[in-house]
């Protein structure tokens, strides 16, 4: 998920369209770097922190929900896990043995409800965006939300990638 060249046609215009407004609606590329930058330099991990949010100079990422490190364990394990399948759609689901099932089906329970807005400092750089960890959510098909794994567990190399990306 977080080699940008392995990714198929359709998440790389998403994940670029994305990030560039994104990007527009909080002051621009370097606000939206220099965050996730702040993201990286949080200790364990950014997901776990007690007050839910992470400031950088220009821009806050807020979330309603402290998420415990067991979770983000999972969430890195899968990502490992998936790193060099082929799959395109990345449902993490598929070719997980029951035990593992069980444990990535408490997971999505857990961080369903979860909410991320991101906003400038500055109320005139822009509105702000927000997401949620996954994109889809059903019985059978667990799919994380691209934003969310670039933004809090990809480099940001994958992020420059994803905004210069020509469509």
């Amino acid at each position: 998920m977080c080699n940008f060249n392995n990714l198929d046609q359709k998440k790389k215009e998403f994940l670029h369209l994305f990030l560039t407004d994104a990007a527009k609606n909080i002051g621009g590329v370097n606000y939206l770097l220099a965050l996730i930058e702040a993201m990286r330099a949080k200790k364990p991990h950014s997901l776990m922190q007690k007050n839910c949010q992470i400031a950088s100079n220009n821009t806050i990422i807020k979330w309603n929900k402290v998420v415990f490190k067991d979770k983000v364990d999972l969430i890195q394990n899968i990502l490992v896990a998936h790193r060099e399948a082929e799959e395109k759609n990345f449902n993490i689901l598929h070719g997980a043995n029951s035990k593992v099932k069980k444990n990535i089906i408490n997971m999505s329970r857990a961080l369903a409800p979860l909410k991320f807005v991101i906003t400038p400092q500055n109320p005139n750089d822009g509105e702000g965006f927000s997401f949620t960890v996954f994109e889809t959510l059903e019985d059978d098909v667990i799919i994380f939300n691209p934003i969310f794994i670039a933004l809090f567990f990809c480099s940001t190399e994958f992020t420059k990638k994803a905004i210069k990306y020509q469509i």
